[in-house]
């Protein structure tokens, strides 16, 4: 059963559609947005493995020529110079304006494919085919795309909308545990900022842990409300002038985290489980959120088995300092999403240092 979920933008609209086994499908649903022949298939040698033959048989029997690219696999890999790579590739097979860049894989593949494809030529065509969780609820939605700069994370980057976002929940079924969890991450941001009732089905589940545990119908729904949720805000703000900003909730910290431990000690998700529960005790600090409600958001995420305390070795001097640094900077003061209610969250900038301070000292 296919769903469709419509990103409405003022330039160009597009649909995410979940569908189960939908990769054979591809080439079918491509065709349909009249695009030129020439496909620029960017995937990981993983990923690719599991899916690339699938993959260009379906564009092949759709009339689509296709060459492929593989990248290192891991978000220390998300430069400018594996960038670089998609741009030989693009230049030796003449990837033309009316191309298509296809991005098959998690948050990393399709951040760097798109900006591939914002950049080749001053912009061209690109698809979304996300095959981890993070990347169907979060990362392929929304024409975010970039790379990391040794000094923070996507500081280098385009809004590039895809021309469709294809998700296969059947795909799932090959994710590694760690990556399963990484995605429930965003899953439990979208119930805190967003969607409470969202939210209180992953309370119902036993275990949020593993694909296996939890139940078809909750999937299914995590899927859709998700993308939902992600489509709607985008398509209030597609450029972070405002509300957008909301979906960072959790990312101002995990972001400095992730880029002072070099990208290799807490994935994405992890980064955010842990700037979630930062986040929720300094609005609870500043009496903006219940200390109730913050605990059933630790709960969730502990359910997810999703870490709540600061990796070992992380300097909290460090972390403030790198603050600073972050996108969100306005006027030289961080902006921090807290929640003031399970399923609504506001921006502020007033948050002291040493808050910020006390909350990161006891989660050492």
């Amino acid at each position: 059963m296919t769903s469709i979920i419509n990103v409405n933008l003022p330039e160009q609209s597009y649909e995410i559609a979940i569908a189960p086994g939908g990769i054979d499908q591809l080439g079918e649903m491509m065709s349909n947005l009249k695009l030129g022949k020439k496909v620029l298939l960017v995937s990981n040698p993983t990923i690719f493995k599991n899916y690339g033959q699938r993959v260009l048989a379906s564009l092949e029997a759709a009339g689509f020529e296709v060459v492929s690219c593989n990248l290192s696999p891991g978000e220390r890999y998300k430069t400018l110079s594996c960038v670089q790579k998609i741009y030989d590739t693009a230049l030796e097979n003449r990837i033309e304006r009316s191309s298509t860049m296809v991005a098959l894989g998690g948050g990393v593949i399709g951040d760097m494919t798109g900006f591939a494809a914002a950049t080749w030529l001053r912009g061209i065509n690109f698809v979304q085919v996300p095959t981890s969780l993070l990347a169907m609820v979060d990362a392929a939605i929304g024409g975010k795309t970039g790379v990391n700069h040794p000094q923070g994370k996507n500081l280098i980057g385009a809004f590039h909308q895809p021309r469709l976002v294809l998700i296969d929940p059947e795909v799932l079924k090959s994710l590694p545990v760690r990556e399963f969890r990484a995605g429930m991450a965003e899953v439990i941001k979208y119930g805190v900022i967003w969607d409470a009732e969202l939210f209180a089905q992953m309370e119902e589940s036993k275990r949020l842990d593993q694909l296996r545990y939890i139940k078809a119908e909750l999937i299914e729904a995590i899927l859709n409300r998700s993308c939902q949720a992600k489509a709607d805000v985008v398509g209030k703000d597609e450029k972070e002038a405002g509300l957008r900003a909301i979906l960072n909730y959790g990312h101002t910290i995990a972001h400095a985290v992730e880029s002072l431990t070099g990208y290799r000690v807490v994935n994405h998700g992890e980064a955010v489980a842990i700037g979630m529960v930062a986040a929720g005790q300094i609005a609870v600090k500043l009496g903006m959120w219940k200390k109730e409600e913050a605990e059933r958001q630790d709960a969730l995420i502990q359910k997810a088995s999703l870490p709540t305390k600061l990796p070992d070795g992380v300097d909290i001097e460090a972390i403030i300092e790198s603050l600073q640094l972050d996108k969100k900077v306005k006027a030289g003061k961080v902006r921090f999403i807290l929640p003031t209610q399970i399923g609504v969250v506001t921006i502020t900038d007033e948050v002291p240092s040493d808050t910020i301070r006390e909350v990161l000292q006891a989660m050492q």
